[in-house]
């Protein structure tokens, strides 16, 4: 682990003060040396530099005194202050959590300037294609790390993330970039969500992005950014950041099946290149494809040479082809080096934790882990997975619920796509944090009820409905009912580590409690 200090008056530059929108006296010389850099109080250690943040729950400035306390030097604030400690630096700005991503570069810096960065977007697929993209890079022989929702690597090998959190604050950002620059990464692969993009927390504001990779964007997250306009906009900056320098070999790489393919390319002047798994013009497009529980064999063209080459997987789930080919039009564009030459890597690449992860059982039946949440990751992965099963007659039991104090708009959506695709639905939580369980599913049944239902199914509660909050017991109701080459869908939790409700946050594993009912049943 890389630690880093430096001397306030040092890093504090006017440039920086100006970024941060401090526009108080000039920081002189002499001043304290800064060891880190900390917004949860109970964190500081001596010689810290905390922002005090206003948020939802609580105010950071409520606990000025307390991270003084723990040994703080430099406070960065943004609400008037009624006392002001002796021996502590007091640095007003306009916007405290803003400034956390200016300060936070400089104070390591600059770090991304060190690597080459590659930022990738969407709605579903963000993480996948970080993981796909930075596996590639390194069996290409270059050291990479990365972050994402599921994992991090520094240049070594992938840990796991313990923390719900996609993009971290800014803090944590440049200190991750700053360790991987530390190891002598080359490259570095971050996921990049709509929060981190927006100006409102200004996580990846003072990231040097030098590739941009847009997956898709749909509906999600309305509950931060108000409206699907703003949500994809803010998406959009991402590409907006490709502009910053006159660099000819920044690129873009966009999915050319997404309706916004087009307000995305026009957010840059860099070069764009596209992927399309529908048929699409395109840089690189599927022609045909075939998919199986274990991965998938796809046939595309490339538009450049006008050949064609042959692409094999160990990724469950079609459309899991889209993230390869995002992830390949973005190293063969960095890298330099020919589509096809990368393309022969592919058969090596791992699949994210749970992201459509099978669970091995005794019982005969099919049983996956997958992290879809949204209504539009819903369509995208209940389609190709009904016409499989038609084929053999047999159901899909889908379980999932919808996280409290999110977008409400989308739990009727998903239950009314769940329903026209699946046999018997089982609604259970997800992260209910401080709203009432039972009402969240309530409102996912609605849109049961309102679907036409796969093979028009009447849903009844009890018979092929049921709503249990309890997800350990739903995902044992879950099982019990499955025949032999059933698929049990196990969505929304994926990687996650735990259950989050509003007293209380449990530890809890989506797949080794599968594995953990699973082995009940067959003891039984």
């Amino acid at each position: 682990m890389a630690f880093r200090t430096q001397d306030l008056y040092a890093f504090f530059t006017h440039e920086i003060a100006k970024k941060a929108g401090y526009t108080g006296p000039a920081i002189p010389p002499g001043g304290p040396r800064v060891t880190g850099l900390e917004y949860d109080s109970r964190k500081v250690q001596p010689g810290n530099l905390y922002f005090a943040l206003p948020g939802i729950h609580t105010d950071g400035h409520k606990y000025i005194d307390d991270a003084i306390g723990r040994g703080a030097s430099v406070i960065i604030y943004e609400n008037e202050l009624r006392d002001h400690r002796d021996g502590v630096i007091y640095l007003r700005v306009k916007d405290s959590r803003f400034a956390m991503s200016p300060v936070a570069a400089a104070f390591y810096g600059c770090p991304s300037r060190r690597m080459t960065v590659i930022g990738v977007t969407g709605t579903e697929g963000k993480s996948t294609t970080v993981y796909l993209i930075w596996q590639l890079l390194r069996l290409m022989g270059k050291k990479a790390g990365f972050f994402s929702t599921v994992q991090h690597s520094l240049g070594d090998d992938a840990l796991e993330n313990i923390e719900h959190q996609t993009t971290p604050e800014a803090t944590a950002v440049q200190k991750l970039l700053f360790e991987m620059a530390e190891k002598g990464a080359e490259y570095a692969v971050v996921e990049a969500s709509s929060h981190g993009l927006s100006p409102r927390t200004n996580r990846l504001g003072d990231v040097d992005f030098d590739a941009a990779v847009m997956t898709n964007v749909t509906h999600e997250h309305l509950e931060f950014h108000g409206t699907w306009e703003q949500y994809r906009d803010d998406k959009a900056n991402l590409f907006r950041a490709l502009d910053r320098d006159d660099s000819a070999c920044r690129i873009a790489v966009i999915n050319a099946d997404d309706p916004s393919a087009a307000f995305f390319a026009a957010a840059t002047n860099k070069k764009t290149q596209t992927f399309s798994i529908r048929g699409r013009d395109a840089d690189i497009g599927v022609i045909s494809i075939e998919s199986s529980s274990k991965g998938n064999c796809y046939k595309v063209l490339l538009r450049e040479t006008g050949e064609t080459i042959d692409i094999r997987d160990q990724l469950p789930g079609a459309f899991n082809a889209g993230n390869v080919l995002a992830a390949l039009l973005a190293v063969s564009g960095l890298l330099g080096l020919p589509i096809r030459e990368i393309a022969a890597q592919v058969p090596a690449l791992r699949p994210v934790r749970g992201r459509m992860t099978a669970i091995a059982n005794k019982l005969g039946i099919e049983v996956v882990v997958d992290y879809a949440h949204t209504p539009s990751s819903f369509e995208t992965i209940f389609p190709p997975l009904r016409e499989r099963l038609n084929k053999s007659g047999a159901r899909i039991i889908s379980l999932f619920g919808s996280a409290g104090e999110r977008d409400t708009q989308k739990r009727p959506q998903q239950g009314r796509i769940a329903a026209d695709y699946s046999d018997i639905i089982i609604l259970t939580d997800e992260d209910p944090r401080g709203e009432k369980p039972m009402d969240i599913l309530e409102e996912i049944a609605k849109g049961c009820f309102a679907a036409q239902g796969c093979e028009s199914v009447s849903w009844k509660r009890g018979e092929n409905l049921f709503l249990i909050p309890d997800r350990p017991a739903a995902i044992r109701k879950a099982l019990s009912l499955a025949r032999p080459k059933d698929l049990v869908l196990l969505l929304g939790k994926g990687h996650e580590n735990s259950i989050i409700y509003a007293e209380k946050t449990i530890p809890y594993d989506e797949i080794g409690e599968t594995e953990k009912a699973l082995a009940e049943i067959e003891i039984k």
